[in-house]
């Protein structure tokens, strides 16, 4: 306590000083100021740099040393002869990034929204060992995503744990991650199994919260229970359901991690998703076409803004529902 009284000590001519001249209605600004001059230093300056790089052009690293060009970044990215055909697309492989995003993202977030809620519902039961599957099911989301990858990158390897059982049994082995259908097939099932733990507990929590008396009165009217899933359960955990749905889909729109890993966006163009299109141009070719990545990056930006408006339209209008009802 003495050590407590002596720091504040210190700082009492600072506050002092700041009372005086801010006045108390501003001095709550003296103490936000770390934190802003953090978030202005690691948040918004690389965003006001990268709309810098988006309309600047050449491989001059510096921003004051590239040539301004305006919107030809976004003019290379969006030229396509015709959008139903790849191949006429200036840039195809960001257009090929972007098919497999969309494509990746619809499969992974609906069986990502199912396969939570189904789990949910069993967690929410009375069943044997209830605390230590709730943790089973959590686990992953505890584990790096790049180590998540290796594990399974080493079980699907060609000389992995997969078609090393295959071989014992006497069956030919699979090329699980250098074939482009069996790739996608796995980058989507990893990235489940990394991430469904976190949106069933946000899908468990919700349906903690339902009240314990819908469910008797239920009962006691003899509903079945589809009829009590679709007419108390559901409704009622519609807000949870919709934070899991947007929350899902904009984790889809960004996976990186584990797909970088797992195929390095591979076999060809197969797993090539937008963020690591945005990776490779920018850094990991020969040249570094910083403005075209700034581009994209933009773009991907823009579209994650409409998820997140999305999603505050949707749970307002799921509270003002609730509210009517």
């Amino acid at each position: 306590m003495r050590f407590l009284a002596f720091f504040f000590n210190l700082l009492e001519p600072f506050f002092r000083f700041g009372q005086r001249h801010l006045g108390l209605q501003r001095l709550g600004w003296l103490f936000v100021a770390p934190n802003l001059l953090v978030f202005g230093l690691f948040c918004f300056l690389p965003i006001l740099i990268n709309l810098i790089y988006a309309v600047t052009g050449g491989v001059n690293l510096m921003p004051l040393t590239r040539p301004f060009t305006g919107a030809e970044n976004f003019q290379i990215l969006f030229e396509c002869g015709d959008y139903l055909d790849l191949s006429t697309c200036r840039k195809d492989v960001f257009w090929r990034a972007i098919f497999n995003t969309v494509k990746f993202s619809f499969i992974q977030v609906g069986l990502m929204v199912l396969l939570s809620m189904v789990t949910a519902l069993v967690l929410n039961r009375k069943i044997l060992g209830r605390g230590f599957w709730r943790g089973v099911f959590f686990y992953p989301v505890l584990l790096s995503p790049v180590v998540v990858a290796l594990i399974w990158k080493w079980l699907l390897q060609s000389q992995g744990a997969f078609n090393a059982g295959l071989v014992a049994w006497d069956m030919p082995p699979v090329q699980w991650l250098t074939d482009s259908g069996w790739a996608f097939f796995w980058t989507v099932f990893v990235s489940i199994w990394a991430h469904m733990g976190f949106y069933t507990l946000i899908l468990l929590a919700g349906l903690q919260a339902i009240p314990k008396d819908l469910y008797e009165a239920a009962e006691m009217d003899r509903a079945s229970p589809w009829r009590t899933l679709t007419r108390i359960t559901l409704p009622l955990l519609m807000p949870n359901l919709i934070v899991v749905l947007v929350l899902a889909a904009i984790r889809a729109v960004q996976v990186f991690d584990e797909v970088f890993v797992l195929t390095g966006g591979g076999p060809g163009s197969a797993t090539t998703f937008i963020v690591q299109f945005i990776y490779q141009t920018g850094f990991a070719e020969q040249i570094h076409l910083y403005g075209l990545a700034a581009a994209a990056s933009l773009a991907l930006a823009f579209f994650l803004i409409v998820l997140t408006l999305a999603q505050l339209r949707l749970t307002r209008a799921s509270e003002a529902g609730q509210k009517g009802r």
